[in-house]
């Protein structure tokens, strides 16, 4: 997952072996198959016993592979991408999938890579970007697309909250989560009950990290009728659901049908679905939102470990990973044959906001209470300076009231460089006068 605002990181520094082969210039994926395997076997073998059941232990297996540090923290463009994607098209294919890009696993992309934010266009490093495909065909009219990216943030050289130190970022939870759930879910949709009403496109987005390249190539380029397409749901950092079982659901503006079919999903798994409307987003759904497709985002919640090298599979709450998954899966279930119509959410159809300020917090987003509760901080920036501390819920910036997400964004959108402001903080339920200066 993305961050609106600048990101944080940090990184252990374990010396990842690189893969190479002279002889092929897509050697990184075929050379290393046997080591794969036999990592895949002593991964399997160490596995925590937080693996109870079949479902969990191949959950488990998925997320130890994806985020160990063979694949060198997955950059998009890298050789330890090639892999992540050579393995889930794999995985895919002994799902009993069919390759959905024309007969390929693989939807290839060109783009070019810079770690300097004001590069100008063209420069850098020409990298490819690989989607990968995979389509449970039941020959119906409409499709619904599934979606997690697999990318991330390799060595830490951008995105990294700790971006001085450049160990694997090794993403379990952003977004190794997210893949395992995408499998969960289509080994549940080709059972011999699941719902076969529609067809269902499992996509496994590259270069989210890098501003949702992969899922916007998608929508420019479909390998289906865009037009078919029902909706969508995106599982993005789905990994760390806490004790109370609070899951975000993004998007439930986005169709009138997704209240109804939320609450009856949730309810079997024991989750506590915090809706929030808005379609757009730092993740893949909002290129489909822009498309004007219904879209679902599934977030179990910010961490300290977020975009930092300590991101890490033992630390993946699998039962709710597996809870999760099932909430996806009945949620398709619910609309099996049902219409699922198409409806802008509020103070989006007029575009994106740009911000000429940040705050440099990182929102609680399965927060649904009034106001903005922070999660972290970015060190040495107005928030922070101002003295506003974790946990504390922001009720008034500017002299305007925080009720929420979108007010926040409103007000970040029309403050100005070297401004100075109130804002009112509740901490411990006491209200907090602070002055910000941007």
């Amino acid at each position: 997952m993305r961050m609106d605002e600048p990101a944080f990181f940090h990184i252990h520094d374990h010396s990842a072996t690189r893969i190479t082969d002279e002889h092929s210039t897509h050697t990184p994926i075929c050379f290393a198959m046997p080591r794969l395997l036999s990592f895949l076997l002593f991964a399997v073998l160490i596995a925590p016993a937080a693996a109870q059941t079949a479902d969990l232990y191949a959950i488990q297996k998925d997320v130890a592979f994806l985020s160990s540090d063979l694949l060198m923290g997955r950059e998009t463009g890298t050789e330890g991408e090639a892999l992540a994607a050579r393995y889930i098209a794999e995985r895919f294919e002994g799902l009993r999938l069919t390759p959905g890009a024309d007969g390929d696993w693989f939807q290839s992309f060109g783009f070019t890579f810079s770690t300097t934010p004001h590069a100008e266009p063209g420069e850098g490093e020409a990298r490819t970007g690989r989607n990968i495909v995979g389509l449970i065909d039941n020959g119906a009219s409409e499709t619904v697309v599934i979606g997690a990216h697999y990318d991330h943030l390799g060595h830490g050289t951008f995105g990294s909250r700790q971006p001085d130190d450049h160990a694997i970022h090794n993403g379990a939870d952003d977004n190794a989560s997210g893949v395992a759930a995408l499998f969960a879910i289509a080994e549940r949709l080709q059972m011999d009950d699941a719902p076969k009403n529609r067809n269902y496109l499992f996509l496994a987005f590259s270069g989210e990290e890098l501003g949702l390249y992969g899922s916007k190539y998608w929508v420019d380029a479909p390998t289906l009728d865009i037009a078919n397409v029902a909706y969508m749901i995106n599982l993005d950092m789905v990994g760390r659901l806490n004790e109370a079982g609070e899951l975000a659901v993004n998007g439930s503006g986005t169709s009138p049908v997704w209240n109804d079919v939320i609450a009856a999903a949730a309810e079997p798994v024991d989750l506590d679905a915090k809706l929030h409307e808005s379609g757009l987003g730092p993740s893949d759904h909002a290129s489909f939102y822009l498309a004007d497709i219904p879209v679902l985002h599934l977030f179990t919640g910010q961490h300290e470990d977020y975009h930092k090298a300590s991101d890490d599979s033992d630390l993946v709450n699998y039962d709710g990973l597996d809870r999760v998954a099932r909430f996806a899966t009945g949620i398709i279930a619910g609309l099996d044959g049902q219409a699922v119509p198409f409806t802008k959410t509020r103070d989006e159809s007029q575009g994106r906001m740009s911000f000429n300020v940040t705050l440099g917090v990182m929102p609680d987003y399965v927060y649904d209470g009034e106001g903005m509760r922070i999660d972290a901080f970015l060190d040495d920036r107005p928030g922070k300076v101002a003295g506003m501390q974790k946990d504390d819920v922001l009720i008034s910036l500017g002299g305007s009231i925080i009720a929420g997400m979108q007010d926040y964004m409103r007000m970040l959108s029309e403050l100005e460089p070297g401004q100075t402001v109130p804002a009112t903080v509740l901490r411990d339920g006491q209200r907090v006068e602070l002055s910000v200066t941007f």
